[in-house]
């Protein structure tokens, strides 16, 4: 079965929606995930062009990542040498927080690669834990960063779960208009510019593969493509398709 789409029509006011909304929090009530990062010290801003690495398996985690704009694929290599996507973040996603957790020195767990060209700003680990440790409003905000994080983990888990990889597709697609999509008057379009690797590399598919089912989405009139950005008509029918 496709993943869920209930509350589609909503998606759009969930996005960016990871405020602190209590005035009597040490923060003033519209500080921002972003606001926080910023402010530590020894923040810096980076840019990684499209399907460069940010990070490796084993790589010290050093440092916590906010996208500002674009979006990571994080990634679990096994032993197989299989790479199985674990998650796709948006804008405001906060990655890398394994050292936040353990309370020590950690490797990294994840790869983590720019899916598209991405800024991003990163912060010392120290840092972080000592505005934790200043401020517990801090921790809460990061917590909910930190939460979005697992929930957008667990949708990609259950969009490869499919073996058929017609419902693959389209559950991977439902899961881009949710995080990704601008409505518009035709549909939703994905505002994303994919290629047809990108996607295969994403959801464990070859370029051949995707190239096929895209053309036959297309001629069954569910979405357009023009210039790499997807549209999908009607999400609901097509996760009723698949269903």
């Amino acid at each position: 079965m496709v993943t869920s789409y209930r509350g589609f029509t909503r998606f759009n006011q969930q996005k960016n929606s990871q405020m602190v909304g209590n005035s009597s929090s040490p923060l003033p009530a519209n500080k921002t995930l972003l606001d926080v990062i910023k402010s530590l010290e020894g923040v810096s801003t980076e840019i990684v062009d499209r399907s460069k690495t940010i990070f490796f398996p084993g790589d010290p985690a050093e440092r916590v990542y906010l996208i500002r704009r674009g979006a990571v694929r994080l990634s679990r290599v096994y032993e197989t040498g299989e790479e199985i996507t674990v998650a796709l973040l948006r804008e405001n996603s906060l990655f890398g927080v394994l050292s936040l957790l353990t309370g020590h020195r950690s490797d990294r767990f994840y790869h983590a690669v720019a899916f598209t060209r991405v800024e991003l700003i990163a912060a010392p680990a120290t840092s972080v834990r000592n505005a934790i440790e200043q401020d517990a409003s801090v921790g809460l905000l990061l917590l909910q960063g930190l939460s979005s994080r697992v929930l957008q983990t667990e949708t990609m888990i259950e969009t490869l779960t499919h073996r058929d990889m017609s419902s693959r597709l389209a559950s991977f697609l439902l899961v881009l208009c949710r995080d990704f999509g601008v409505p518009g008057e035709k549909g939703v379009t994905i505002d994303l510019r994919l290629s047809h690797q990108a996607i295969a590399e994403a959801i464990g598919s070859t370029r051949v593969t995707i190239t096929r089912l895209l053309g036959e989405l297309k001629s069954s009139s569910l979405l357009a493509i023009d210039r790499k950005k997807i549209t999908i008509f009607d999400p609901i029918a097509l996760a009723k398709r698949f269903n």
